[in-house]
């Protein structure tokens, strides 16, 4: 855990850079090394990455940054989009070196059952060889009218940490108050996620500060930070934020430049 934790502050600033096997070469994706350069060199804890492109992405040289390995996916291209399938193993992540595997779930899809299960089995994995576990669990499918419902968050965090996950990941709820109860609901270190590409660096930037203050340990955020005009920037001013617990102004103060 102490390598994509700060061992000083407890929280974590993770970059999924997984998004190529759902939504294909992404803006700011495309050079996998330049993108994973540009977020360690800000100060972020971890990268989350498909395997295949562990050994063209992960660093040789600088700064060093915890490898995360996912081990789901789906496409896009899908007609059961939201149903992930698992595409590698805790045994792959020992042969590649990895620090730690996620996974991702989607409650309320009428193949909740199979991702459970395939939950279940990771966990049990994880458990055997020592690996951490983060989970992303997300509420959708049919029945939910709202993802970002404080009741099907805390849900979602719950199922998390009651299946084994070491860290939980789940969407922010939208005010403090609210998350303060997911947060109080899992007996697990929280992320937030960060959702599609924001308009406002500003809007960004308040969610993980509000998220931060309800007791969130950190963010895994990819969008809102690789496709930024300035990644390392914007790492290092969310690195104000989540380790030293700065408000925006301050952060931008003391990482010596303004994001716009």
């Amino acid at each position: 855990m102490e390598r994509i934790f700060n061992r000083n502050t407890g929280h974590s600033i993770i970059v999924p850079m997984d998004h190529g096997v759902s939504c294909g070469p992404l803006p700011g994706l495309e050079n996998q090394g330049k993108a994973v350069n540009e977020v360690t060199e800000g100060g972020a804890n971890a990268v989350l990455v498909h395997k295949g492109l562990v050994y063209s992405g992960h660093r040789r040289s600088g700064r060093d940054v915890g490898l995360i390995l996912h081990l789901s996916s789906s496409t896009d291209l899908s007609p059961v989009l939201n149903r992930k399938a698992l595409t590698a193993s805790v045994e792959d992540a020992i042969r590649y070196g990895a620090d730690a595997v996620s996974l991702h779930v989607n409650l309320g899809d009428p193949y909740e059952a199979e991702m459970l299960s395939d939950f279940g089995k990771v966990s049990h994995d994880s458990e055997t060889w020592g690996m951490p576990l983060l989970a992303m669990v997300y509420g959708r499918g049919p029945k939910i009218a709202n993802s970002l419902d404080p009741g099907v968050v805390a849900h979602c965090a719950r199922v998390g940490v009651e299946l084994g996950a070491d860290v939980v990941k789940v969407p922010y709820t939208g005010d403090i108050d609210s998350f303060a109860k997911v947060v109080a609901g899992c007996c697990a270190p929280i992320l937030i996620a960060g959702g599609p590409k924001t308009n406002s660096t500003l809007d960004f930037l308040r969610m993980v500060r509000e998220a931060m203050l309800a007791g969130a340990a950190g963010l895994s955020v990819g969008r809102n930070i690789f496709q930024h005009k300035n990644p390392r920037l914007m790492v290092t001013v969310l690195s104000k934020i989540v380790h030293d617990n700065m408000d925006i102004d301050e952060a931008m103060a003391a990482a010596g430049g303004e994001l716009s």
